[in-house]
């Protein structure tokens, strides 16, 4: 009977402690989060019309194929960058070496999309390269020489390389840090060669995951692959939504889409399922850089400034020619205005979203409510997502929404809005937030697992509730991480592209969707200041992720 009572008693305070506002708060927004990803599926069953069938007889099987090569293609690439420099700099000593190490984090302030159109103007007929070769040589025409087209598949997957490796450069490097010495010096004993094959298998796991944040970024891409008219299927959701009205086969494009991505992360999962990566050992001690010879050193400058010039040097160098020329835009009214709508949107949706996961990792990790944490972390999937197939899952929860809150404006004989998300600058916002939830989750869960697991019971014996625990702990404890996350997701709130195309309000443009008009119309010189506003606001997380990964 005692053993029944306490039973009672234990599921009675469980029930009871998904009452409260902490928890209740948590639910909500983890279950608004959840909304896009089960509208997106709901519309995916809709009627397509008998476009479906049309598009897996033409365009699908290429946009599927496309897709997968551009994937491979930079997954190679960014591999070979990313791992070469960060165990350079992980365990050699070398001329600049300090300097390189924060360099090579740089080609990641700048966009896609930026980089491919800077790329083309620098590479194609007209530009500087292919002129000076006619000059040199005596060229007259096209037809006297051969230039590979930066315009292609292989053009992608360079410029695309160039400026997403960093994520696993930055992954990489920390992993061949955290290497124990006893590994490898137990290899050097057994065979002196297999060091290396020893710091890439414990690495293993950190490279896999930069790895699948590049493949992410790839099916993401829109700016890149329309402009060089590369059909991949983010590009075939824009024209199967915008060209043909029909949402219902968009869904089912982005289906596939996210498919790749989830069979990327089980693929990965299952591989290293039972296998282990931390070392047992009492004493875990770090490994001693190597002074690099002169000749070594040299080799290893080239090797790491190479990806620093593709993915930084030319096309900023670009860029500032262009501004310091004159040539850059006159308008700076539209300028202003899209710098600010870019601040303020950023400033809005980084503010949310600190706010939030907050809320949500302190809630879940001390309110020890397994069915909330499991709902908070499916919530935060929202990265996974490729902005254009997110946002169809957006727009068709926030048409939902606005049918409830009409309903209840008639029920209440109040006169109906003309929608609350829809068509306004809400819904942008509420597609950014869903989307970035991830990297402010991260970044609190991070500063919330150095805490003490007993803080709230301690505070609790001194007479604080929650919430002021909360209130009081929270700023001062956790500031390091909400900062760190705030300013990532203001970053990557500014760089957004695809959503903001899609979502936007009438009229409203960002420095984005302001770069990419001018690009698409050919006048890149014009959008010059614009893409540079963009790349320099991305130092100021460089410096600060560098700093956290130094210490």
């Amino acid at each position: 009977m005692l053993v029944g009572n306490n039973t009672f008693w234990h599921a009675k305070r469980s029930f009871y402690g998904y009452f409260n506002g902490w928890s209740i708060t948590t639910l909500a927004v983890a279950l608004v989060f959840v909304g896009p990803f089960v509208a997106l599926f709901v519309v995916a069953t809709g009627d397509t019309e008998g476009i479906w069938s049309h598009l897996m007889q033409t365009v699908a099987p290429r946009y599927a194929l496309n897709t997968l090569i551009l994937m491979f293609g930079v997954g190679i690439l960014s591999l070979t960058f990313g791992i070469s420099t960060g165990w350079i700099i992980a365990r050699f000593d070398f001329w600049f070496s300090k300097i390189l190490e924060w360099g090579l984090l740089l080609p990641c302030t700048v966009p896609a999309y930026i980089i491919a159109y800077t790329y083309t103007d620098f590479l194609e007929y007209a530009g500087p390269v292919q002129g000076v070769l006619r000059d040199i040589f005596g060229w007259t025409s096209a037809r006297d020489y051969w230039f590979p087209e930066i315009r292609s598949m292989g053009g992608a997957i360079l410029v695309m390389s160039s400026v997403l490796y960093p994520y696993i450069y930055l992954l990489a490097r920390t992993a061949f840090r955290q290497t124990s010495r006893s590994y490898l010096e137990i290899a050097k004993i057994r065979k002196p060669s297999s060091a290396i094959l020893i710091d890439l298998s414990l690495a293993r796991p950190a490279i896999i995951a930069g790895l699948a944040l590049v493949l992410m970024e790839v099916l993401s891409d829109f700016g890149t692959v329309e402009f060089f008219a590369v059909e991949t299927l983010t590009l075939g959701i824009f024209n199967i939504w915008l060209g043909m009205n029909n949402i219902a086969a968009a869904a089912q494009i982005a289906g596939i889409a996210f498919i790749f991505i989830l069979s990327l992360l089980m693929i990965e999962r299952g591989a290293r399922k039972r296998q282990r990566f931390y070392d047992n050992t009492k004493k875990n001690v770090s490994v001693r850089l190597q002074v690099a010879s002169t000749g070594r050193s040299v080799l290893y400058i080239v090797i790491c400034v190479l990806p620093i010039i593709l993915g930084f040097i030319i096309p900023v160098s670009i860029l500032l020619n262009f501004i310091f020329r004159g040539l850059s835009t006159s308008n700076s009214e539209i300028l202003i205005t899209a710098a600010f709508n870019s601040v303020t949107l950023s400033f809005i949706v980084s503010l949310i979203v600190i706010c939030l996961a907050t809320i949500m990792v302190v809630t879940t990790t001390y309110k020890k409510q397994p069915f909330l944490l499991w709902l908070s972390t499916i919530s935060s999937l929202g990265y996974a997502f490729p902005g254009a197939i997110l946002a169809i899952g957006v727009v068709t929860f926030a048409g939902g929404v606005d049918g409830i809150i009409e309903k209840i404006y008639v029920y209440f004989s109040v006169a109906a809005n003309n929608g609350f998300l829809i068509g306004g600058a809400g819904l942008l916002i509420l597609a950014c937030v869903v989307r970035f939830q991830a990297v402010g989750y991260g970044a609190i869960v991070a500063g919330v697992s150095r805490l003490s697991p007993n803080m709230f019971a301690a505070s609790a014996l001194l007479g604080y509730s929650f919430s002021r625990t909360v209130f009081k702990l929270s700023p001062p404890l956790l500031s390091r991480s909400m900062l760190a996350g705030g300013i990532l997701v203001f970053v990557d709130a500014m760089k957004e592209l695809p959503m903001t195309l899609l979502l936007r309000p009438f009229n409203y443009e960002t420095l984005a969707t302001f770069v990419y008009q001018l690009a698409k119309d050919e006048l890149l010189e014009e959008s010059a200041l614009a893409a540079i506003i963009i790349i320099f606001v991305g130092l100021g997380p460089i410096i600060i992720l560098n700093k956290y990964q130094r210490k």
